[in-house]
C-alpha cells in the first residue's frame, strides 16, 4: 500500500489527537487496544469480510517489529521480480496515493477494502494482526504469508519510544508474548514462513534469498544487492521525510539489535526474563527467536 497515503492521514489524524486525552490515542475493540491514529472501529467490524487473492504478499508482525523495513523489502522485491521500470513503479504508486490506501491490513475506512480490489496483483498486504484476526479468506486462498517476530525487549523499548513520540499510552494489538504462541500454533503450515528481525539484520543477504524463494520472486544477485542497498536503515531514514512526510522521524530511531540493554533496569530485565520463560519459551517458535543470545547480558 501507499506509504504516502499513511502519512497524510497520520498527519491529520496526529493533529486531532493533539487536542484530546492521551488516553484516547486507543481504543478498546473486542478485548484489544487498537490506534485511534490509524484504525476504525468500523473497519475492524467488517475486516473478516476482505477477499483475499492466492498471489497476495503478506507480512504480518508485531507492532515495532521491524514491519516497516520488510514491508519495503517486499515493495522492492515485487519490483524487481515484476521487472517494473519507473514508469511502471510511478503507475503504481499513483494509483495507491489516488484510492487512499494505508498501508496496514486494518488501518484506514471500512471503503478501503473495496478500493483495494483494484489494485493489480500482486499486492503487498502488511498487518499486526494475531492469526485468529487476520480474515480467513487468507488461509482459504492459501496466500503466503511471512511472519516476522523481533526480540521482546528490544521490541518493547522501541514501541516505548514510538509511543512517546506519537502521544500513545497502553501497547496495542494485545500481549506481544501471546503472539508468539498463537503464532507458534501455525509453524508447520508450509504457505506460513517465520523470520526474525536479528536474523535479518545478521545476514540482509541471505535473508533477502530466503523471502524471495518463499515468495517465488524471479530476482538476480544483483538485484539482491540493489535492494539491500535501497532497503538498509540509513538508505530509509534519509528518505523519511520523503516517505513518512512529517512523521517519518517516529518511524526510524537507531535500527539496532540491543538497545534494550541501555534503557532496561535488572528488575525489568529479569520480569520480561520470566514472563518469557512462563509463557513461550518451551515453543518452537519461542526457541528460534534466540532468547539466551539476545536477551541475555
Amino acid at each position: 500500500m501507499a506509504q504516502k497515503g499513511l502519512s497524510e492521514n497520520l498527519e491529520k489524524k496526529l493533529e486531532e489527537i493533539k487536542k484530546t486525552a492521551p488516553e484516547d490515542g486507543l481504543f478498546l475493540y473486542n478485548g484489544e487496544l487498537y490506534p485511534a491514529v490509524a484504525c476504525k472501529p468500523e473497519t475492524l467490524k467488517i475486516l473478516h469480510t476482505f477477499k483475499a487473492r492466492r498471489d497476495d504478499v503478506v507480512l504480518v508482525g508485531y507492532a515495532k517489529t521491524g514491519t516497516n523495513w520488510v514491508g519495503h523489502i517486499l515493495i522492492e522485491l515485487e519490483a524487481a521480480s515484476g521487472k517494473y521500470d519507473e514508469e511502471e513503479r510511478n503507475r503504481r504508486k499513483q494509483q495507491e496515493k489516488e484510492l487512499k490506501l494505508m498501508p496496514y491490513l486494518e488501518f484506514g475506512d471500512p471503503e478501503k477494502f473495496q478500493r483495494m480490489e483494484k489494485l493489480p496483483s500482486r499486492r503487498i498486504i502488511r498487518t499486526h494482526l494475531i492469526p485468529q484476526k487476520i480474515p480467513k479468506s487468507f488461509f482459504e486462498q492459501n496466500t503466503k504469508m511471512l511472519v516476522l517476530f523481533r526480540n521482546p525487549k528490544d521490541t518493547a523499548v522501541s514501541y516505548f519510544h514510538f509511543a512517546k513520540s506519537m502521544k500513545l499510552i497502553s501497547m496495542p494489538y494485545g500481549f506481544y508474548l501471546d503472539h508468539i504462541t498463537e503464532w507458534n500454533k501455525y509453524i508447520d503450515y508450509k504457505n506460513v514462513m517465520f523470520i526474525t528481525y536479528e536474523e535479518l539484520k545478521e545476514n540482509t543477504t541471505l535473508g533477502l534469498k530466503r523471502i524471495a524463494e518463499f515468495f517465488e520472486f524471479s530476482v538476480t544477485e544483483k538485484d539482491i544487492q540493489s535492494i539491500e542497498e535501497k532497503t538498509n536503515f540509513k538508505a530509509m531514514k534519509d528518505k523519511a521525510a520523503e516517505t513518512h512526510g512529517d512523521i517519518g522521524q517516529n518511524f526510524f530511531r537507531k535500527g539496532i539489535v540491543g538497545d534494550w540493554k541501555s534503557i532496561f533496569s535488572t528488575d525489568q530485565s529479569e520480569e520480561m526474563d520470566k514472563k518469557f520463560e512462563e509463557n513461550v519459551a518451551r515453543t518452537r517458535l519461542g526457541k528460534m527467536l534466540k532468547y539466551e543470545v539476545y536477551c541475555k547480558n
